[in-house]
């Protein structure tokens, strides 16, 4: 890991000036900094006052993001449906100077959605004493509407000096990860010639820490495996004494939401999921249970918490939690792992171009080690060298972009370059692949210091599909992966994996992607998705039409009479205490608008999972993935040899036996179907445009521009 820097001399240095450390806990006068030094920042957050309402019930789901120099540092606990909330959290952060201030950022959570923005403010730390408890009053401003009063936010703050080698980590974490360029900027080269020089002779030996300061940073400790059983004797919040009831999980910022049981107190979902477990004492998940209504806002039934801290490694634990401010339980199996192998670093530190790193990994995943661990399928090497001709998304014209890169639930970042079209990130991540099936995501955004981050491009590759050790220039596309947007991304990828093990995982329930952005009613989706279904499915041709000659409007009878009938079953579910009330009326009409519009959404829905049922069983025959067209002919034709030497009534005998004792071996086993998992892994006609590669412009060609260059 080298740097190159330009260093002045001692005379030619530039003086930067700041307050001078003084532990009596008073400030100075200005001095030239010579030694930047450490500060340990504590802060507690108190609470916050007549924060803006962001939901339609005139209330907010608020929480607080601490960000230092663009990078977030803290992020609060939600407080639900609470304008005024207390949070009470102590945050203990470590500072490199005090030039950066600390941004306060308040957000409105909402699940599936994107979060809103409720305001932000920031704390000069240049301004506080050291040594010494203040506190602070902030006020929130949203900066394109500074006129509007979004609240206030009241924190405790303590600024203490640190000394000792953190300065030289951060040092070194603030330029690898906040700089692209191989130029030191003059602002980093601070102090004398003598200090420069000996940080640069100790720059090789520190690279293992720095490695260590970037897993800190961004990579997990452990994995959260979280098994949703059941519920008991939860509260009755429909009219007709049951629920529709769902449960949501959060762990910082991931997000999990359950499948919703329709009519029951004592629903079944046998969900399994997994969270990043990034702080090394553990974390708090919280839990919350609702009640689904239809064009109404969902009914609260209660919340619990579980205190990873609490909980031993490398063991499941049963919990049987009970529901606050509510009634009932929830029964849960929680099981703490040690972590997967990711890591980040950059591109002179690559695992497969060092031998013999190549060969312990070849070695882990040969054909001999088939029944080792059979959750690690294989190796996956990412990488992201560059991207050229983004969007501008500032006003200035240009972008600060940085690269997401996903596998399933994994999730890694780049750091930012910051004004850049044509950004070099040169970083190099590495993933455990559980199924082979997967689809890696390379997403760039654009960094929004006060907004949620702009969308540039996407890219989608299947695992099954890229060719080791080539650098490609893949096109970026739109949101939806539909059709190309501006830009191209340069990545080299490698995947080394063990085929058996990736075919045992095939008939294994596949993981879901828990922060997908739910559904929303769409014409050009629901008209994409008749037309789908009618070509994959004959029988429902003449409904199809019926259905949606009724939408739109072709014989204005029909589709009255159809919108009449609609109305009266939702009535026939819905009771109104006072039909004379105006405003209960209007409400009442606009529930029933969003009823309609849930019923759409299903329809939607479901027709698309019948369309892929149909495509996904034509693209399996015609060999759209030949490992899977091939783990078939396998499958048959041992089938078929067991079929020869043991009677099929014995295998009928064996099957039956083995599901019907199914859950008395092991009551809190998850359902699935072996057929319908293979399928799930075939992908259907919308995911092969989604995962089609654009063709690039020659222009962007590296052999083509150095002709031109030479030219």
């Amino acid at each position: 890991m080298l740097y190159s820097c330009k260093l002045k001399s001692a005379c030619n240095l530039p003086v930067i000036y700041n307050k001078k450390i003084n532990t009596a806990g008073t400030s100075n006068a200005d001095v030239p900094l010579a030694d930047p030094g450490m500060y340990q920042l504590d802060i507690t957050l108190r609470r916050g006052q007549s924060l803006a309402a962001r939901d339609r019930g005139g209330t907010s789901d608020p929480y607080v993001k601490f960000k230092i120099g663009g990078k977030e540092v803290f992020r609060s606990k939600i407080i639900h449906k609470n304008l005024n909330p207390v949070w009470e959290e102590k945050a203990c952060l470590l500072v490199g100077h005090l030039r950066e201030p600390l941004y306060v950022k308040v957000f409105d959570y909402d699940f599936g959605l994107q979060d809103d923005f409720m305001g932000s403010a920031f704390l000069d730390l240049t301004q506080l004493e050291l040594n010494r408890p203040t506190d602070v009053t902030l006020t929130l401003k949203d900066p394109h509407y500074p006129d509007h009063d979004l609240g206030i936010i009241l924190l405790s703050v303590v600024l203490t000096p640190k000394e000792g080698e953190h300065r030289d980590v951060t040092m070194l974490m603030r330029k690898s990860w906040k700089r692209s360029s191989k130029e030191l900027s003059e602002n980093e080269v601070v102090g004398s010639y003598f200090s420069v020089k000996s940080f640069f002779w100790r720059f090789q030996t520190q690279s293992l820490r720095l490695s260590d300061v970037h897993r800190k940073s961004h990579l997990w400790r452990g994995i959260v495996s979280i098994t949703l059983i059941e519920g008991r004797d939860l509260k009755a919040m429909d009219s007709n004494g049951l629920s529709d009831p769902y449960v949501k999980f959060r762990l910082g910022h991931q997000k999990y939401k359950s499948k919703i049981m329709p009519k029951t107190l004592n629903p079944q979902w046998r969900e399994q999921f997994d969270f990043h477990l990034y702080e090394e004492r553990g974390g708090i998940i919280d839990i919350t249970a609702w009640d689904k209504d239809a064009g109404k806002r969902d009914d609260f039934i209660g919340r619990c918490q579980i205190d990873l801290s609490a909980l031993s490694r490398e063991q499941t634990h049963k919990l049987e939690l009970q529901l606050e401010e509510g009634e009932g339980h929830l029964v849960l199996l929680v099981t703490l792992t040690a972590s997967a192998t990711v890591s980040i670093s950059d591109l002179s530190i690559n695992s497969l171009e060092d031998q013999k790193e190549r060969e312990e990994i070849l070695k882990r995943y040969s054909p001999l080690r088939i029944f080792h661990n059979l959750k690690d399928v294989g190796f996956l090497q990412v990488k992201v060298i560059r991207a050229e001709g983004l969007m501008a998304a500032d006003v200035t014209g240009k972008s600060d972009p940085f690269c997401v890169v996903e596998l399933n639930n994994d999730r890694l970042l780049t750091h930012t370059v910051y004004k850049n079209l044509n950004p070099e990130w040169n970083k190099v991540f590495t993933f455990n692949i559980k199924d082979i099936h997967s689809v890696l995501e390379v997403t760039v955004y654009d960094e929004d210091r006060d907004r949620s981050a702009d969308f540039l491009g996407k890219v989608a590759i299947p695992l099954l599909s890229i060719q080791n050790g080539e650098q490609k220039a893949y096109v970026l596309k739109n949101k939806q992966l539909t059709g190309p947007t501006k830009g191209v991304i340069y990545l080299e990828i490698d995947v080394i994996f063990n085929a058996v093990k990736a075919s045992l995982r095939t008939l294994i329930p596949k993981e879901q992607k828990y922060i997908e952005e739910e559904n929303r009613l769409s014409k050009q989706l629901l008209l994409r998705n008749f037309i789908r279904t009618k070509r994959c499915v004959m029988v429902l041709i003449n409904a199809a039409y019926y259905v949606n000659s009724c939408f739109d409007w072709d014989s204005p009878p029909r589709s009255l009479a159809a919108f009449v009938v609609v109305e009266d079953m939702l009535e026939d579910e819905e009771e109104e205490d006072d039909k004379d009330d105006k405003d209960s009326e209007k409400k009442g009409f606009i529930n029933k608008i969003y009823a309609i519009q849930e019923v759409c959404i299903s329809v939607q829905n479901i027709l698309d999972e019948v369309a892929s049922f149909g495509e996904r069983i034509k693209n399996t025959f015609n060999w759209t993935v030949p490992f899977l067209s091939w783990l078939a002919i396998v499958a048959l034709c041992a089938f078929t040899v067991i079929l020869y030497f043991i009677p099929l009534r014995y295998i009928v005998l064996v099957w039956g036996i083995n599901k019907f004792t199914k859950k008395l071996r092991s009551p809190y086993a998850i359902d699935n179907n072996e057929l319908l998992d293979f399928l799930s892994r075939v992908p259907s006609d919308v995911q092969m445009v989604q995962y089609q590669e654009l063709k690039p412009d020659p222009s962007h060609s590296p052999c083509k521009r150095k002709k031109n260059n030479l030219g």
